[in-house]
Formats: C-alpha cells, structure tokens, sequence
C-alpha cells in the first residue's frame, strides 16, 4: 500500500465479499466435517503449480476484465474468502491465480492485492473463531509473529525483485504445502509401504 501498488478504495467490494464469504466459511466448518478437502487440496496445489510453472509469463493487460468488477469481488472475494475461513492451504496461490486469469494484473500487481484479501479473509475467520472460544492463543501469537516478519521480508523482496521471485517461489511453496497435506494424509501407507 505504501509503495502505491495497491489502492483499498478500488478493492472496497472484494474485500467486503472477502470478509462475509470468510466468516460464513469460519462458521459452517465448526458444524461440518472438512476432511473431504484434505483430499482435495493437494491436487488444487498441484495445479496451482503447474499452471505458474508452464504458463507464460504474465504482465499487465490493457484489455478489459473477463468479468466485472462486481462478479469478481462476489465470486472471487466471497468464494476464497468462504473458503479460507473454512478451511485454508493455498488461498494466497488461489487469489494470485485468480487476478491473474480473471483480473488480467501482472504477477506483482496479483500478488499485492492477494494480500490484502488473504488478510481480510484470515481477520474475519479469527474473529468468528475467537467467539466461539476456538483459538489456540500461546501457538497462533508465535505464529502470527514469524508469519509478520515473514510477510516483511517477502514484500520487500517482491517490490524490489519482481515477478522473477515470485513465480518459482509460488511454484515451490505450493508444492511443498501439497506434499504436507499429502504426508499427514497418508504417511501411514508411505510408512508401512516403506517398512515393507
């Protein structure tokens, strides 16, 4: 924001989207059973990967929107945002992929305003899970204290590197969030397959 790539005014709808589809996701998943989506998440990961891997580099269009800028803050802020609240991995790589396909922003300008969504989204999911007594404070504060240093660091890398450091790292981080989700999956097949 303070670097003029993002502007909170032009975002107003998506991010309000973003919030109501995040606290609904935050709500429903304290009722229903989300393992189905440890299933799934690792293949979305991996096509997330693919598609940053093969597609051609991506700068910024002159040409209009695939969609308006209405619909994409209803289907894009509210759907990400339902399902980051409900469950999660990879929602960065999703909204990325999102601007890029859909909004036509080079990967710098995909990237900046991802954050400001995946923020929103984690802000209303926190505040849906505090009232109903669920976080796991002394673990959350670390984490969100390395997760601040971190995010620092990466958009000061991003501002002054570019688009060469993003796409490898989305690749990377992707892959590897797939290969998490897949090992605390099935690390017990891998385990025995192994022993055996």
């Amino acid at each position: 924001m303070r670097n003029g790539l993002v502007s909170i005014k032009e975002m107003k709808w998506a991010i309000v989207c973003t919030f109501v589809g995040s606290a609904l996701g935050a709500e429903l998943v304290q009722y229903i059973d989300a393992s189905l989506l440890t299933s799934l998440i690792p293949i979305l990961l991996i096509a997330i990967s693919l598609y940053f891997l093969l597609a051609p580099q991506t700068k910024e269009s002159t040409s209009k929107q695939k969609m308006s800028e209405s619909l994409f803050a209803l289907s894009v802020g509210g759907g990400v945002g339902f399902y980051d609240g409900f469950f999660g991995p990879g929602t960065g790589s999703i909204f990325t992929v999102c601007f890029v396909v859909i909004g036509h922003f080079s990967l710098v300008d995909a990237t900046a305003r991802t954050k400001v969504l995946n923020f929103t989204s984690n802000i209303a999911a926190l505040l849906f899970f505090i009232l109903a007594g669920l976080p796991v404070w002394e673990l959350g504060l670390v984490m969100a204290l390395g997760g601040f240093l971190g995010a620092r660091l990466g958009a000061k890398v991003v501002i002054s590197k570019g688009q060469k450091w993003i796409r490898p790292l989305v690749i990377v981080m992707s892959m590897l969030m797939a290969i998490k989700l897949l090992w605390s999956e099935h690390s017990d097949w891998v385990l025995s397959f192994i022993v055996s």
